[in-house]
């Protein structure tokens, strides 16, 4: 989003003559649900026709990255389009079939290329995007930052290589970008629903004196937090073979503190579950973090998992637990009914057990 952002902003100050349009006709804000909620489409929609009828605005071009692709984004793009909202979705999440295309102006997926979503991340698909639209000075080192982020130095290591050497020019280490990364992860879980621009554009280097400053005193704690994080999470974990597969089991609900915590439960459960690889080094791993209406889930290569399969034998098995879910074929998420926790666990592991 930051990245779409910064090349958008100066195009439409261009436009209006004004630095100030930005905060007017511009408007960057996250998603909480792995997909277009219809929540998310009401505020959007609320919003924008509130404009319209105070500034005589027009209704927007509503652009949705990381999320967008699936069956369960349509409602909510169908709703604001009923409003006269336009959609450019830009993601890189599996999805079955292509409902989304016909409905926007532009769907950009690497699956619609015959790639696969997991080597690239969102963010180097809206890097590379906003070079396009307009190739200002600080685009060249987010995709790098999101690449490393969105852990797709191991499933593409040639291009984050290659973006890294890019970086490399612009005076960034790798270490430095990941530590960029943690303070965005850390920020963006403090600040929620706020749309904090100024401060973003700091942690991204506007201007890079302060980024360094910043940077230098926040990702040292920052570390220190994750690494509470992640022996809370060793400390309450269940392993159990299943088969030739280890599932790694951690009771998310009765273990972390509630809110405010971080690292985030989702983030722990995949700290967890690459420190077991690397500690044991366990090459067949499917590791869980239990909720009480959800399970988050990572799993390596050689456990032949897959979170699309696993949503399909569920809802055959147990079609009132009413499960959804999504994400990539090794790590994403899935809902289901409260009452129903006990019983999916179990399919999941039957599941784990038939992949063999």
């Amino acid at each position: 989003g930051y990245a779409l952002e910064k090349a958008i902003l100066p195009l439409i100050e261009t436009e209006h003559g004004s630095e100030k349009a930005g905060y007017e006709f511009f408007l960057r804000s996250p998603c909480q649900a792995p997909f277009y909620e219809i929540d998310d489409s009401i505020r959007d929609t609320a919003t924008s026709l509130r404009n319209m009828a105070k500034f005589s605005n027009k209704m927007p071009l509503v652009i949705i990255t990381d999320n967008g692709s699936t069956p369960e984004d349509l409602f909510g793009i169908k709703q604001g389009k009923v409003h006269g909202i336009e959609f450019i979705v830009i993601d890189h999440h599996f999805f079955d079939h292509d409902v989304i295309t016909k409905e926007v102006l532009t769907h950009v997926s690497p699956f619609l290329v015959g790639e696969d979503g997991s080597k690239y991340s969102a963010g180097m698909l809206c890097g590379e995007l906003a070079r396009l639209i307009n190739n200002v000075p600080g685009l060249e080192v987010l995709p790098a930052i999101a690449g490393l982020a969105d852990r797709v130095d191991i499933t593409n290591p040639e291009a984050i290589n290659q973006y890294l050497k890019i970086a490399e020019k612009e005076g960034y280490t790798k270490e430095l970008l990941m530590n960029i990364s943690k303070v965005i992860d850390f920020v963006s879980a403090k600040v929620r629903f706020m749309e904090v621009r100024e401060y973003i554009g700091v942690i991204f280097g506007e201007p890079r004196h302060k980024q360094k400053e910043l940077v230098e005193l926040m990702a040292p704690y920052i570390i220190s937090l994750e690494e509470k994080g992640l022996a809370i999470a060793k400390a309450n974990t269940e392993i159990e073979k299943i088969g030739k597969t280890t599932l790694q089991l951690l009771d998310i609900e009765n273990t972390f503190p509630g809110f405010g915590f971080y690292p985030k439960p989702g983030k722990c459960v995949g700290m967890v579950h690459d420190d077991i690889q690397k500690t044991h080094l366990i090459s067949n791993l499917v590791t869980a973090g239990l909720m009480r209406t959800a399970i988050t889930l990572r799993a390596t290569d050689g456990a032949k998992f897959s979170v699309h399969e696993l949503i399909t034998y569920l809802n055959k098995h147990a079609p009132n637990s009413f499960v959804e879910g999504g994400g990539h074929k090794n790590a994403g998420s899935i809902t289901f009914l409260p009452n129903k926790q006990e019983e999916i666990l179990g399919l999941m592991k039957n599941f784990i057990l038939s992949r063999q």
